[in-house]
């Protein structure tokens, strides 16, 4: 493919130039066209700009999906800053963390988060402060009733008085529409500075410019084959925080001209309303996401027609999730694979070509991969045969943010080595078996936790489950099996021993078993196996099964 050497906002200038009446944005019901997205990304560009954020200056955005996220990213853009997206459930120490790292002194964030900032804000370096409510860009009705919700909750609406401080729609009232003039060149200027999830240690922020975004928004429109520029519908659930949402619907679907529908947090019943509400076509999102969905009682009762592709990423897709998906919708539901450090899509499934149940599908346009040995990195392994999958493209990140050590180690040679254990069928299909990381070695055995649990989730009384290894000081680690039950569902450790009994090898049949609530996950729905193994360490004896 040919990918043009521009800024990601190119997107944004466009789809105006060409749709400008078309509907770039609907939050709860409000509806903003790309002509008055790109005016107030412009306008956002320039107060940042009479802020004093110059070319490189890292500015974060500590926002849910709303239209203020989406203004706020490409004005940072436009502004020649670089964005830095924030969780906004983060704690005050890791906000902390996040912004002295990158050395970031200005933040866009929420009207209910401004009493924990304004504690946080000599510490954490801030200058500036641009803070917003989700009730400024929502209909009448819709604000009011949000504004008593927050207030039941106890929640300081408004904008605090200080300095320093900001109103976000004040400065886009009082900027110049006047386009700003920064030169960038896209392949080396950076555009985001991504953070990993942090499941392994401590967070790295992925260096990825302006020619990695808009190559993989490009890799993955190849992908929507049927696509049609100003006529797709995005249900944009997942959130803009997380590279995949920012890619795979935000930077995507503005690349189409395509309308983006706004949820500021996963509920399954407005989902099903406004897939039929808005004829959502495409649906990217987390397997947790589409059983919520299947599951729901009423969901056969909508018209779900309109969805024509889904690609799942983050966890592992059951095929019966998927089957009984695109039996309800019609559309094509596929499961894809990538990381922060790829901007982040390297794989996905054809949505309408050969999917292979249990794959994560074939790489992108000019994307390579390969298995390597997990010890050294340097020796191919067979068809069939586990190993280390790296990957080369023109999406994969410039490097980790002033970590240049941890930089050398994840980029060698060319080739980005991800961390994770898979294998290739002879058709290029790749297979995610697991996290290096996660790989549990017992008895002088290497166990993958994921192949156990999926094991285990054949058993019908199982909502889900996490396998961990547990230190041990005879073995290294030993098993231990977390599982959590469907609702009123009834099963024993005995059950469960009998059923690994059947399909596993001795020495991979978690020992230990402890029924449990829930998981701890991230904002992603991907398991925290670190967090329940500091809790077997943090046990005063022995282990619970």
């Amino acid at each position: 493919m040919d990918y043009p050497v521009q800024p990601l906002f190119a997107f944004l200038e466009r789809a105006a130039e060409r749709f400008p009446e078309q509907t770039a944005t609907v939050f709860f019901g409000k509806r903003m066209s790309y002509q008055s997205l790109l005016e107030k990304a412009i306008r956002f560009a320039n107060a940042l700009g009479k802020l004093g954020v110059k070319k490189g200056d890292r500015v974060a955005i500590m926002l849910p999906n709303s239209p203020q996220a989406v203004i706020s990213y490409y004005g940072i853009l436009m502004a020649g800053g670089v964005v830095v997206p924030i969780n906004p459930m983060n704690v005050a120490v890791e906000l902390i963390q996040q912004l002295r790292d990158v050395d970031c002194r200005v933040m866009v964030y929420l009207d209910i988060r401004q009493e924990m900032v304004a504690s946080i804000r000599k510490d954490a370096g801030l200058e500036s402060c641009i803070v917003t409510g989700l009730q400024d860009f929502m209909p009448y009705l819709a604000a009011l009733g949000y504004r008593r919700h927050q207030q039941n909750r106890g929640r300081t609406l408004g904008i605090m008085e200080g300095e320093c401080i900001y109103r976000f729609s004040e400065l886009l009232n009082a900027s110049s529409s006047d386009y700003p003039n920064v030169e960038l060149s896209p392949k080396e200027d950076l555009a985001v500075l991504q953070y990993t999830g942090g499941t392994t240690g401590i967070p790295k922020a992925a260096m990825l410019t302006h020619y990695n975004l808009v190559v993989n928004a490009m890799q993955i429109r190849e992908w929507f084959t049927k696509s049609q520029e100003g006529k797709e519908v995005f249900l944009a659930v997942l959130p803009f925080f997380h590279v995949y949402c920012m890619t795979v619907a935000m930077n995507t679907a503005v690349q189409l001209a395509a309308t983006l529908v706004l949820h500021h947090r996963f509920e399954t019943d407005k989902a099903l309303g406004d897939i039929e509400r808005y004829k959502v076509t495409m649906f990217p999102g987390t397997p947790a996401m589409y059983v919520a969905i299947i599951s729901h009682q009423n969901a056969r009762l909508h018209n779900l027609s309109s969805i024509r592709a889904c690609i799942s990423g983050a966890a592992s897709l059951s095929p019966d999730v998927a089957h009984i998906f695109e039996e309800l919708t019609g559309g094509s539901l596929v499961e894809g694979f990538g990381l922060t450090e790829a901007s982040p899509v390297t794989h996905c499934n054809p949505l309408y070509g050969k999917r292979k149940l249990s794959s994560v599908g074939i790489p992108l346009p000019d994307t390579d991969c390969k298995i390597v040995d997990l010890e050294h990195g340097t020796k191919e392994m067979p068809v069939g045969v586990a190993g280390e999958l790296i990957i080369r493209g023109p999406q994969v990140m410039k490097g980790y943010w002033n970590m240049p050590e941890e930089t050398a180690l994840t980029l060698r040679d060319g080739w980005l080595y991800t961390g994770d254990i898979a294998r290739l069928d002879k058709s290029g299909y790749a297979y995610i078996v697991d996290r290096k990381k996660d790989m549990v070695i017992s008895g002088g055995y290497n166990i993958y936790p994921e192949h156990i649990e999926l094991v285990i989730k054949e058993i019908p009384q199982v909502k889900d489950v996490a396998v961990a290894g547990i230190p041990d000081r005879f073995r290294g680690e030993k098993l231990k099996a977390y599982i959590v039950l469907k609702t009123d569902a009834e099963l024993t450790r005995e059950q469960v021993m009998e059923h690994c009994r059947q399909r596993l090898a001795a020495y991979k049949i978690p020992r230990l078993i402890e029924f449990r609530r829930h998981l701890p996950k991230t904002i992603m729905g991907k398991t925290l196996r670190r967090m329940l193994i500091e809790e077997e360490k943090s046990k005063p004896q022995g282990f619970d099964s």
